[in-house]
């Protein structure tokens, strides 16, 4: 028996147990497209982009859906927990599959360090006494212990951060579209959906000065590729994944473009300051109580959401695919009585934790230069997976993979619109000093992973790709 199966039937592929139902699933793949990117950092793009802002969401949207939908395609093919790496092991070559473990491993490990350091300055808003790195490490104890628990307490926990996350963005939704239909509030008299277009344009910068928030945007949309990593330890992968992805661009048009329209037609784009969260100055303009206390919490939630779901609980996951493949030590890859990935947790937690010192000594820098390394690591891992999924296909056509029914529409040409766009994407970010940090890292990051490389290659001698007992017992089924 592969040890990556178990005869348990209620157990997931590598001997995860599938305790993740449609409600988690959902509410897993709903909170991994809001974070404190739309919270917090639209309010600057939306100073340097104006109403153009909501044109570079959707077409953002747009491109990670058919991401989505390539990663899709894969997860039904043969659906596994860590699953882009074990994909590019098995389609792209060992080097890719363990690139790509490590890659996303130090990409959602560097947003967690930043995150736990943002719930510090958070909890400061009602408790300013209160040291900072207190914070941190208490909420990284508490999302530690809960993730060693069990997975269900991860979903569970997972759950109620998107509820809090989603209500607020819904009230906000609703409470502007009667501000401008009905005209209550402080900003009845002068909210207007001319706002979008009167104030000095759509793009009152310049279409270059706007474009250049894409990366900013796409940081937004960080932990939309969450629903691949849970693949393994959900309940019916084969309705609830395709289910999840399908709903992406309702999540899309309604938390994003909907959000930012009423938002910018309620308030122009012009009163919005960088460094403000746009949710704060809207409900401060309609005038409600306690505007900015109600969105810190939301915020709060959303940092801990992610510490969550892409520090502890995704990170854990790919270092024990890194583990099982050969590209990491052996302890990596064992799972505790509970099946959950212990040691790799624990790890994640650790790496964390000195987060808190880096951003004490240079809180003004780091939480940029962490976005931008995050938003690189990101593409590096987005481009991957699209890139697999045309190796899959090929792989397909020849014979050599089963085809899967959830099949991503205008492939292979849409796969290379999306890669053109991840291509400009970085031209933009190389284009801008604040930004050009992460290229810089992330070549530093792929000279190191190319020396580590020759010491894993030796530690996997001998180890089969994780992958190829799975699909392989797929395939001869289905013939």
């Amino acid at each position: 028996m592969s040890s990556r199966t178990t005869g348990d039937p209620g157990a997931g592929t590598e001997g995860y147990k599938r305790t993740l139902g449609s409600r988690q699933m959902q509410m897993i793949a709903i909170g991994g497209t809001i974070g404190t990117g739309l919270f917090l950092g639209a309010g600057t793009a939306i100073s340097q982009a104006g109403p153009s802002l909501i044109i570079w969401y959707a077409a953002a949207g747009a491109v990670l859906f058919l991401v989505m939908r390539a990663l899709g395609e894969l997860l039904t093919h043969n659906p596994v927990s860590g699953s882009f790496a074990d994909y590019a092991h098995r389609f792209l070559g060992p080097f890719w599959g363990y690139a790509t473990a490590w890659t996303y491993w130090i990409m959602w490990v560097t947003t967690g360090m930043a995150e736990i350091t943002a719930a510090g300055q958070y909890v400061n808003y009602w408790y300013p006494g209160f040291d900072q790195w207190k914070t941190a490490l208490i909420s990284l104890v508490v999302l530690a212990c809960a993730n060693l628990i069990s997975v269900k307490i991860f979903g569970e926990l997972e759950f109620w951060f998107a509820i809090i996350k989603v209500t607020a963005i819904v009230g906000m939704i609703l409470i502007g579209l009667g501000v401008l239909i009905i005209g209550f509030g402080d900003a009845g008299d002068t909210a207007s959906v001319s706002h979008l277009w009167a104030d000095g344009g759509v793009a009152p910068h310049g279409v270059w000065n706007s474009l250049m928030t894409l990366q900013i945007v796409l940081f937004a949309y960080l932990g939309v590729e969450l629903v691949g990593v849970t693949a393994g330890e959900t309940k019916d992968p084969e309705k609830n994944i395709p289910r999840a992805i399908n709903s992406l661009p309702l999540r899309f048009g309604l938390f994003y473009l909907g959000a930012l329209f009423v938002i910018l037609s309620v308030v122009s784009w012009q009163e919005f300051q960088p460094g403000t969260s746009p949710f704060v100055a809207a409900f401060t303009k309609i005038g409600i109580p306690a505007a900015a206390g109600i969105v810190n919490f939301v915020v709060l939630t959303s940092a801990l959401s992610s510490c969550n779901a892409g520090g502890l609980y995704a990170t854990a996951r790919m270092l024990r695919t890194a583990g099982l493949n050969g590209h990491g030590p052996a302890a990596l890859g064992r799972l505790s009585k509970r099946g959950v990935p212990a040691t790799a947790v624990v790890i994640s937690a650790v790496v964390m934790a000195l987060g808190v010192l880096i951003n004490a000594i240079d809180p003004e820098h780091a939480f940029a230069y962490i976005t931008a390394v995050s938003t690189g690591g990101a593409i590096t891992v987005w481009s991957i997976i699209l890139v697999t999924h045309l190796r899959y296909r090929r792989a397909v056509a020849e014979g050599r993979a089963a085809a899967s029914s959830y099949r991503m529409p205008g492939a292979p040409y849409t796969n290379w619109i999306a890669l053109a766009a991840f291509a400009f994407v970085t031209v933009l970010v190389v284009w801008d000093s604040d930004t050009r940090v992460a290229l810089y890292v992330i070549a530093v990051w792929f000279v190191l992973l190319g020396l580590g490389y020759p010491l894993a290659r030796r530690r996997r001698a001998g180890t089969a790709p994780a992958a190829t007992a799975e699909d392989t017992a797929k395939t001869t089924a289905r013939r």
